[in-house]
């Protein structure tokens, strides 16, 4: 067999096994949020379908399937159509730079498990994609258009609102997440992502201790790309009945759904791979085993993000704007300069002095932004602006 059809077909391969995990994540994910916030709730969450309630996933998904597909009269029917796949498909993509795991060698052939990694064979070398993060940086922006053209299309003022609170919110919380990464970055010296991870193994620590400001900024602002609570501002249900997918049902509805899921899953796999070694757990562990270190950090952070949208209410639209313009940026941006000048004057002690340097700021970090969302964003209406209503004689006002 040709090399080069032996090359396509280990990355069809890839592609198939890759895949199925992010999908079979979706529907776990959604039995887990429920179950895990029916814990918080004191409650017992789906228990009915299959042992566990483990099967109500594909219950739902079957429900939604077989549900009429409504199209309001006035919408613009190609926009409309096609922002779901506008949501969803760079969500897909973004996957393809991850890796999953180290450099597996079956005889002569040796490849990355990695969709656009290495593969090295008799004849034939083709190399990981040099600048991996700034593909998934650049589809994870993509998303924003089919949330807006969502809202746009469907001729209804509470979609559009929420597709304009997300292009905002979208476009601002991009800017602190990819400067929270090019700390991890510098300390690695490489933009591939299997470097990154290689890095972290030699070094012998991993990232998130270092680079711990980096991680914080980068998890908070994470959420609010993916409009998690509690920055799900542009679905906010009590304000806007559902926002940009409010005129959306059946399949249609489960595409955002699941784009929503899709890039969560994303968003953990960057931060497992950035902050806790990826796939590496130990310096020399087994190959055939990282996939399974891998997935184990993927639930943690995935655990993190249903933990946090049962425990914190939805901050407001203005908190949200001022945390991400006038807190997460200046802190990220600083990080960026403190890491930058610890390399550049203390090279050969690069990781223990960030690692102290880290810890200190992390710790200033985090009790700044507890300051910040308990008291700081909080404003008091002055006494003039404030309405006093004297009540009647039934206790009622007038």
């Amino acid at each position: 067999m040709p090399e080069i059809l032996v090359f396509l077909l280990i990355k069809l391969i890839l592609v198939i096994v890759i895949f199925a995990l992010w999908m079979t994540m979706v529907p776990l994910l959604i039995w887990l949020e429920r179950k895990v916030i029916a814990d918080i709730q004191v409650r017992l969450g789906p228990n009915r379908v299959g042992p566990f309630g483990l099967l109500q996933p594909i219950a739902d998904a079957i429900k939604l399937i077989m549900k009429e597909d409504i199209t309001p009269a006035l919408v613009d029917k190609w926009v409309y159509g096609l922002a779901p796949a506008m949501l969803m498909v760079p969500a897909f993509l973004a996957i393809a730079v991850i890796p999953i795991g180290g450099v597996v060698t079956i005889g002569e052939r040796s490849f990355a498990l990695q969709i656009m990694g290495l593969y090295r064979g008799p004849g034939l070398f083709v190399p990981e994609l040099d600048a991996g993060i700034l593909l998934v940086l650049a589809l994870s922006s993509l998303g924003v258009y089919g949330v807006v053209l969502s809202g746009w299309s469907s001729a209804n003022k509470y979609s559009l609102l929420g597709g304009m609170r997300s292009s905002a919110q979208m476009l601002s919380y991009e800017l602190p997440l990819g400067v929270a990464l090019v700390g991890p970055l510098l300390l690695a010296g490489t933009l591939r992502l299997n470097g990154v991870v290689e890095a972290q193994a030699d070094y012998g620590i991993w990232f998130i201790v270092p680079q711990l400001v980096a991680f914080a900024i980068f998890l908070m602002s994470g959420t609010a790309e993916i409009n998690r609570s509690p920055f799900d501002l542009p679905e906010a249900e009590q304000e806007l009945i559902g926002g940009y997918h409010t005129e959306y049902s059946s399949f249609r509805f489960a595409m955002f759904f699941m784009a929503e899921y899709v890039n969560m899953v994303t968003i953990s796999a960057v931060a497992a791979t950035f902050f806790l070694g990826g796939y590496r757990l130990f310096f020399n562990d087994i190959v055939w085993l990282q996939p399974v270190w891998f997935v184990l950090k993927l639930m943690a952070f995935l655990y993190l993000f249903i933990w946090v949208r049962g425990t914190l209410p939805r901050v407001r639209y203005d908190q949200l704007m001022k945390l991400g313009w006038k807190v997460f940026l200046p802190v990220a941006l600083g990080n960026l300069l403190v890491t930058g000048l610890v390399i550049a004057f203390s090279p050969a002690n690069t990781i223990l002095v960030m690692s102290i340097v880290g810890a200190l700021l992390g710790i200033a970090t985090f009790f700044g932004l507890s300051y910040a969302i308990v008291y700081g964003l909080r404003r008091r209406r002055p006494e003039s602006e404030r309405r006093v209503v004297e009540p009647t004689r039934a206790g009622v006002s007038e």
